[in-house]
């Protein structure tokens, strides 16, 4: 019994550490680790990932923690397919503002390139939970793993070990989600698929 109560307890923290909302910071993490930017002054990356963090990860969690309590809702509400149109909308609407902002600051497209894949995955997620309750945790892995691989053939380093890290956390993200009963085994493994065909994409295109 006290086993079983661990085991939740350290999967209710693998889904508070690795929130789908860090997929861009991974995303650019990777990029000025094995691209030509890596050679960028690390104030100028430390610009970009504060500017990344502030309108991917802060606004759309506050914002959505700010809903939750003017509804009176619990992030076990949240669990609810019905529930998350208005925390998918609030999170895409801040990946726009991100968008415009990088671009107004003449932020190199291939960095503007991780949040557009982010974006689209939100935007196929919210669009698949009117039918579906699919992953939006493991998408968001699964997008970070097709932003990698697509990274590695446009800049031409090996991705083997970030590759291998990365599938081997989508699988304890996705557990961890099917421990706490959020999600089936089909929801974490086509939200894995799903995100990373379109990180894929939205990196290369």
């Amino acid at each position: 019994m006290l086993r079983d109560r661990l085991i939740l307890v350290i999967a209710r923290y693998v889904s508070i550490v690795f929130t789908p909302f860090y997929l861009p910071l991974m995303g650019l993490a990777a990029l000025f680790t094995f691209s030509y930017l890596s050679l960028f002054h690390w104030l100028y990356k430390l610009h970009v990932l504060i500017l990344v963090w502030l309108f991917t990860c802060m606004l759309p969690t506050t914002l959505i923690r700010l809903y939750r309590h003017y509804q009176g809702m619990s992030l076990f509400n949240l669990i609810r397919r019905e529930a998350r149109y208005v925390p998918y909308i609030i999170s895409i609407l801040c990946y726009v503002v991100c968008l415009y902002v990088m671009k107004f600051r003449d932020i190199p497209y291939v960095m503007r390139s991780i949040v557009v894949a982010a974006l689209i995955i939100q935007i196929a997620c919210a669009i698949i939970n009117h039918w579906w309750k699919i992953s939006i945790y493991t998408a968001a892995i699964g997008g970070t793993t097709g932003a990698v691989a697509a990274l590695s053939l446009i800049f031409g380093f090996n991705p083997l070990w970030w590759l291998c890290l990365l599938i081997v956390l989508g699988g304890v993200v996705g557990t961890g989600r099917m421990l706490l009963r959020i999600h089936s085994l089909s929801e974490v493994t086509c939200g894995f698929v799903i995100g990373a065909v379109l990180g894929f994409v939205g990196v290369v295109i």
